[in-house]
């Protein structure tokens, strides 16, 4: 039986930038360490795997709540294609509950982050999609 939503991972090149990134969503780093050897290349599926694993944790989230970044080391990796549509197949998106999406808006445009759309009102809750790291994106919803 599924209990809650645990955590997403997401794959990046720039890792400062995600940190800023999530920062401004309210997640602190948690955990920083360097994944490799033969266990995590069986886990992982990935032959000579190394990369760089960062933890953030939204503070005070009951349950907790992660965002984990990976920036590999080795091998190479490509960008898997625009992200930034939502009109494909495979991972579409991730959605924050929020409790003032307005604020929150002007605080992340005000730190250059781009809006993909007006905010909008849907199934009782107020929505924006956000541009975040390697383009992936991001929603926002307020409950009303």
């Amino acid at each position: 039986m599924l209990k809650h939503f645990d955590h997403v991972t997401v794959a990046v090149s720039d890792p400062a930038a995600a940190i800023d990134f999530f920062a401004l969503l309210g997640f602190e780093p948690d955990k920083d360490v360097v994944i490799k050897g033969p266990e995590m290349d069986q886990y992982m599926g990935i032959d000579d795997l190394e990369a760089r694993h960062i933890t953030l944790v939204l503070k005070h989230s009951d349950p907790r709540l992660e965002v984990q970044l990976l920036h590999f080391l080795k091998p190479s990796v490509e960008a898997a294609g625009d992200t930034a549509r939502l009109d494909r197949m495979g991972f579409n998106h991730i959605c924050f509950a929020v409790s003032d999406i307005d604020d929150l808006i002007e605080r992340v445009t005000a730190a250059g982050v781009r809006v993909r759309n007006q905010p909008m009102t849907f199934h009782d809750r107020k929505l924006v999609f956000l541009e975040g790291p390697e383009g992936i994106t991001v929603e926002l919803a307020e409950w009303t």
